[in-house]
């Protein structure tokens, strides 16, 4: 089995696929590599292409702010992408470019062994949840796939353009919060 480090050696090589020859930097995903929790967005745009981190523009200075409102800080989870390079114009990965960086992904989410997976954005629900999710009509629902707890919610700058969708991603990050004392507590009764 590979190390988080290993693995990221081994994605800052790939060439699977077309996105890596506009690429800045590979941005390979961070936080706690023993995280409960694993945010996973579509891909990175501008100002995470430049530093080869997630979430850093905008929707992670609001990503942040949502993982605060209900307790959590960043350094606590793991935030990764479906695509490790910048797509051009910030555009959403194609399925070709999805389906090359899943290996990638499986990896990272088979290392750090979460207990919640968290989709942000419609993206990241249909490689995960299901092709054909539909974020408006599914998100805040629970899914189970295989022994991780799985939700989908708006991604972060989606609520940027659309501030009337952050009333449902409250309510997404409340249960986020409410699962993951459940998963708490009932370990704590095993321990």
């Amino acid at each position: 089995m590979y190390t988080l480090e290993e693995l990221k050696v081994f994605v800052h090589k790939c060439r699977r696929c077309p996105l890596w020859k506009n690429r800045t930097n590979v941005v390979f995903g961070e936080g706690n590599p023993e995280a409960d929790i694993m945010l996973i967005g579509e891909g990175p745009g501008f100002y995470e292409d430049k530093t080869g981190r997630p979430f850093v523009g905008r929707a992670g200075k609001l990503l942040d702010k949502m993982l605060e409102s209900v307790g959590f800080k960043r350094e606590e989870v793991y935030i990764a992408n479906i695509v490790k390079c910048r797509p051009p114009n910030n555009r959403n990965p194609y399925e070709e470019e999805s389906e090359k960086c899943l290996d990638f992904l499986r990896w990272q989410v088979k290392i750090i062994d979460p207990s919640i997976i968290v989709c942000l954005g419609a993206v990241s629900a249909r490689n995960i949840i299901d092709k054909d999710f539909r974020i408006t009509q599914s998100r805040g629902v629970w899914y189970t796939k295989g022994k991780f707890h799985v939700i989908a919610t708006y991604h972060p700058a989606a609520l940027l353009r659309d501030e009337s969708k952050k009333i449902d991603a409250w309510k997404d990050l409340k249960s986020i919060r409410e699962k993951y004392n459940e998963i708490m507590d009932k370990n704590k009764l095993k321990g």
